[in-house]
């Protein structure tokens, strides 16, 4: 870890400190959401430091929050998940062996991915992925449980504009992807209309499930009529 703070500089630092200050003022709208929902501070506080996955983690207290069932829950928040496969293949050089693998698979997410991916030499790449990581681990579990703390002094969290916080970070997880690829684009556009077709009649977290059969769209060959 020593080499690690030898390669950083003052701009790497700078970078990771305004990430984790990002991910920190998200996480106190989770940790609110979810106590202003029902949930026990040690619910939000405990997925934050096991899961250590912010959309994950929405949805999950998303779903039961209205009324959805655990197994649709977990399954939605697994799917969501799903990308962090590609990611540990895209930072398999930097995450080292045995168990600082171990360490590094559970730091990985969004953030210390792009930043990880950001640099040009293997040394920086490393220094970039495990800060970012440690500043994550550090910040999400923290601003979650302010977060639930204060969400435990409002009625409604809806008051404060938190609950808009939802979408917005499912939202930014999808439009990387969505503005690189066509078929990705049809696939999102098939599931939209799926889960908004089916969410009156189906149970909370459901209609996102059956929404994966928008996948179809993005299989080679497939093409949509305009």
């Amino acid at each position: 870890m020593r080499s690690i703070w030898r390669t950083a500089d003052r701009g790497m630092v700078r970078d990771v400190a305004v990430v984790s200050a990002a991910v920190a003022l998200v996480a106190v709208s989770y940790g609110a959401i979810a106590v202003g929902s029902g949930f026990p501070l040690w619910v939000p506080a405990l997925l934050s430091v096991t899961v250590l996955a912010g959309s994950a983690e929405f949805l999950f207290v998303g779903i039961l929050a209205a009324g959805g069932g655990p197994v649709a829950a977990v399954l939605a928040g697994l799917l969501v998940n799903a990308r962090h496969l590609p990611f540990g293949l895209a930072v398999a050089d930097v995450v080292g062996t045995g168990w600082r693998r171990l360490l590094g698979s559970h730091l990985m997410n969004d953030e210390s991915v792009a930043l990880a991916l950001g640099q040009t030499d293997p040394d920086r790449r490393r220094a970039a992925f495990w800060l970012c990581g440690f500043g994550v681990l550090l910040c999400w579990p923290g601003g979650a449980i302010l977060g639930g703390l204060l969400g435990g002094l409002v009625a409604d969290p809806a008051q404060l504009g938190l609950d808009a916080m939802f979408p917005a970070v499912l939202l930014a997880v999808a439009l990387p992807a969505l503005r690189k690829s066509g078929r990705v684009r049809r696939a999102a556009a098939v599931g939209c209309v799926i889960a908004l077709v089916t969410t009156p009649f189906l149970p909370p977290g459901l209609p996102v499930l059956l929404a994966l059969v928008g996948l179809l769209a993005a299989l080679p060959g497939v093409r949509t009529s305009r």
